[in-house]
């Protein structure tokens, strides 16, 4: 497992160009939408380009934003889907029981008597609060919500999550009882 100080750090996508004076929509990650802003230069996820914020302001569910690099809409435009990043080591430790998503990526997930369900592949947001994706030795991966119920224990250091997850959680006759009971049919 690579250390954390060797990683980049995904804070935002661009998104449409926004106007002719070379502003561009980005849409960020994390709680705060102008911290993409405060950690200096980013750069694409392979640093072969970099990114230097000039201004950027919040309007509705992006940041409109200013690179001093982008002249006009032209070049604007040829941004659209750049992911935005910085060092690891540029960010600050996170608070106690917070963490980077970054860092959860990988992890193995065992369950209440040691038995590893997967590993973490990402950490998604569909609109109702974090999920974990994981990928078993075999099968497709599955989600299990990131909350304390769910994953009462994380391990940076040794590598590992623990998840509680109820008996019947991958068990499937829940929605064909529920379809079967409605009055509908």
């Amino acid at each position: 497992m690579s250390s954390p100080d060797d990683q980049k750090v995904l804070m935002a996508k661009i998104g449409a160009a926004h106007g002719i004076r070379g502003e561009v929509r980005v849409k960020p990650f994390g709680e705060d939408p102008l911290s993409f802003a405060d950690y200096g230069i980013l750069t694409d996820k392979i640093g072969s380009r970099t990114f230097e914020v000039e201004k950027a302001r919040v309007q509705k569910t992006v940041v409109i934003t200013k690179f001093k690099e982008v002249k006009d809409r032209n070049q604007a435009e040829e941004l659209n889907g750049v992911e935005l990043y910085v060092e690891r080591a540029q960010l600050p430790d996170p608070e106690e029981d917070e963490f980077y998503y970054s860092d959860l990526n990988g992890l193995s997930v065992l369950d209440h008597d040691d038995t590893q369900l997967g590993k973490i592949v990402a950490v998604q947001d569909f609109g109702a609060g974090d999920l974990l994706e994981i990928r078993p030795k075999r099968g497709r991966t599955f989600y299990i919500p990131f909350t304390k119920a769910f994953v009462p224990e994380i391990s940076l250091s040794d590598g590992y999550v623990r998840a509680q997850l109820p008996e019947d959680y991958f068990s499937e006759e829940g929605s064909d009882e529920s379809e079967a009971a409605s009055p509908d049919k």
